[in-house]
């Protein structure tokens, strides 16, 4: 049966098309994709992404813990900073990406997960607690979490939670009460704009939902399709499509996450078996690329060379709102991974000319 997130009444009043996606009955838009996109863009827009799952790690040593089990430096984490990190099996390929945030250096930290991967995650942290020093608590029933994201987030998050957060710099976070409820509110999000994302105990989720709906500014509140074409613009990899066990964070052009001169942690030895020669090891790689025409490749889509010979398939693709061209990310095979590359996109019975392009395809205007 699917999950409600706390603000489950609040979508189904705005009239939201609502689908499951990750276990959970969620608003995939409300006036249409397109104009939530560019509202975020332009303006300011609103998520609920309290599908995620959180994990709080506790305990004199979860700094070392942490350390073990994601590739980034939690040690240069100081209290009121977060990072975006990976956890890796033994093979090096990629149980999740997530964001770790550093409530009390060295004590107290949150780490927030994909939904579709919350049960897999919190198990593999049990496997690999250590027998003392380190408690781990699931919360993501705890937590509602709201994503404030666009060049005016920073004014309607100030004030809403009567908290001057435009001076905060990516990746903090600041903690405090709207209405006798307590958050935690942290420059971070997916869409590449300014903002962030708040977390809140569930029981204020509606009253802050609203509160930010009934700014001035009119926010708009927008669905899982644009949160979805927003990350695409951005080259923003999504669990399940450019990352999975099969891949390693080189093929998914994520290396700069994985400290491998820092420390030791949970599959560096099978990173450093795969790639002594660096990138020259690589027998795929992540690519983004632009369609010639409006046809969008959609995941699974086969990618050819001018030869017609099969390099790869698409991952990702959508028609930019931003741009208003067809765009995608997807794995190929070297040497077609060179900006410029001419490839094909197999669409249905068609194949259409494409090209290797620099992520990320939309640079968010600076304010």
């Amino acid at each position: 049966m699917s999950k409600q997130t706390p603000l489950y009444e609040e979508h189904v009043a705005l009239k939201a098309r609502m689908m499951e996606f990750a276990g959970y009955v969620m608003p995939i838009f409300y006036e249409g994709i397109r104009q939530e996109h560019l509202s975020v863009r332009q303006k300011v827009g609103v998520f609920d992404v309290s599908h995620m799952g959180e994990i709080r790690i506790l305990g004199d040593q979860s700094l070392s813990f942490l350390e073990w089990i994601t590739t980034n430096s939690v040690t240069r984490l100081q209290s009121g900073q977060a990072q975006y990190t990976l956890l890796l099996n033994h093979h090096g390929g990629v149980i999740d990406d997530a964001y770790l945030y550093c409530l009390e250096r060295g004590k107290d930290y949150l780490l927030c997960v994909n939904a579709s991967n919350s049960d897999k995650v919190e198990s593999w942290l049990r496997q690999n607690q250590p027998t003392s020093g380190v408690d781990l608590i699931s919360e993501t029933h705890f937590w509602a979490q709201i994503a404030v994201q666009g060049p005016r987030a920073p004014q309607v998050i100030s004030e809403v939670l009567q908290y001057d957060v435009s001076g905060l710099s990516k990746n903090r976070l600041i903690r405090g009460i709207f209405r006798g409820v307590p958050f935690i509110f942290a420059t971070s999000g997916y869409t590449g704009e300014r903002g962030g994302e708040i977390f809140i105990e569930s029981g204020g989720a509606s009253a802050l939902w609203k509160a930010l709906l009934s700014h001035p500014l009119k926010p708009t509140p927008c669905g899982l399709g644009a949160r979805d074409s927003l990350r695409i613009e951005m080259g923003y990899p999504l669990y399940g499509n450019e990352l999975s066990e099969e891949y390693s964070p080189w093929e998914a052009g994520l290396s700069w996450v994985v400290k491998l001169q820092e420390k030791d942690f949970i599959g560096k030895e099978a990173l450093l078996r795969r790639y002594q020669g660096g990138d020259r090891n690589l027998t795929t790689q992540l690519i983004g690329f632009m369609v010639e025409g409006k046809a969008i490749a959609r995941t699974g889509y086969s990618i050819l060379n001018s030869q017609k010979e099969m390099i790869g398939r698409v991952t990702s693709g959508t028609l930019s709102p931003s741009l208003e061209k067809s765009i995608g990310l997807g794995f190929v095979a070297p040497p077609w991974t060179s900006v410029d590359s001419q490839i094909l996109i197999k669409i249905r019975d068609h194949l259409v000319e494409a090209r290797v392009v620099s992520l990320p395809f939309y640079q968010p205007k600076k304010e």
